[in-house]
This record gives structure tokens, C-alpha cells and sequence, in this order.
């Protein structure tokens, strides 16, 4: 296998029945502050929130499909979405994991949000989705609301 690229802990996405109180509650209590929000449509949005190195991605829940989690985690609310890591090659990631992993979704570009910022979600040997990507970084004007 090829030399391992460099991985950095990214941030822990949760799923939330009611975003406003989630984000709230980490604000509150943990110092989170937003570093980014992102509009996905429908009037949905993804919130990051941000405390030092540490993220939270806070996503709106929906029901849970009858055969389980797929894409990027389960969506179901109180229930951990996924684990994140960032690296500085996702290519080189991918070459060295090879078919060894299952991909539960992606590569997927999200260049309309960060230019270069590209994810890919992988299954874990026990069904936990891990995602892994390069490219993000926070937004310079964050919405307040």
C-alpha cells in the first residue's frame, strides 16, 4: 500500500430533532460557536459549530429508511451520523484503502459550498459510517440566525 496521508480528528455529525436547542445546548455549555452553515435545500441546513479543533455538524433529522442507514449515516435524532476525519489527499486516501472498505457514498464534490472540498463516507467494521475529506474550512461571514 502507498504511505498513509496525514489525518486530522474533523467533527462528529449529529442528527438533531429540533437544531436551534442542539446548537444551543453546545453553545451554552461547551463554548461551541458557528463556523459555518450550509443551505442543502427545502429549507434545510447543515450547522457547523465549532470549539478549537473540535466540530459538531448538526444536521435536521428524518425518519430512519426500514433497511437501515445508508449515505453518510443514520438519520434518525439522538443518534451519533458519523465520524469525520480531514486529510490533505483524498486521492492518495482512496488509492491506498483500494476495495478494502466499503464506500457507502461519494467521492462527492462540494464545490459549490468550498471549492476543493470533496468527501467520501466509508463503513466501519461494525457499521459506523466514517467520513473522510479535504478541503473544508470555515466560512468568513457566519449567519447569525
Amino acid at each position: 500500500m502507498p504511505d498513509q496521508p496525514a489525518m486530522r480528528w474533523s467533527h462528529v455529525g449529529l442528527n438533531c430533532g429540533d437544531q436551534a436547542a442542539t446548537e444551543d445546548f453546545y453553545r451554552t455549555l461547551f463554548g461551541f460557536q458557528r463556523a459555518r452553515v450550509a443551505d442543502i435545500g427545502g429549507g434545510e441546513r447543515i450547522i457547523f459549530l465549532r470549539s478549537g479543533p473540535v466540530y459538531l455538524e448538526l444536521f435536521p433529522s428524518a425518519a430512519e429508511p426500514a433497511d437501515g442507514p445508508k449515505g453518510d449515516g443514520p438519520q434518525s435524532p439522538g443518534v451519533i451520523r458519523h465520524l469525520a476525519f480531514q486529510t490533505d489527499d483524498l486521492d492518495a486516501f482512496l488509492e491506498r484503502i483500494g476495495d478494502s472498505v466499503p464506500v457507502t457514498l461519494g467521492p462527492l464534490r462540494f464545490d459549490e459550498f468550498i471549492p476543493g472540498w470533496r468527501t467520501v463516507w466509508l463503513s466501519d467494521p461494525d457499521g459506523v459510517v466514517v467520513e473522510v475529506s479535504q478541503g473544508y474550512r470555515d466560512q468568513e461571514q457566519v449567519p447569525t440566525d
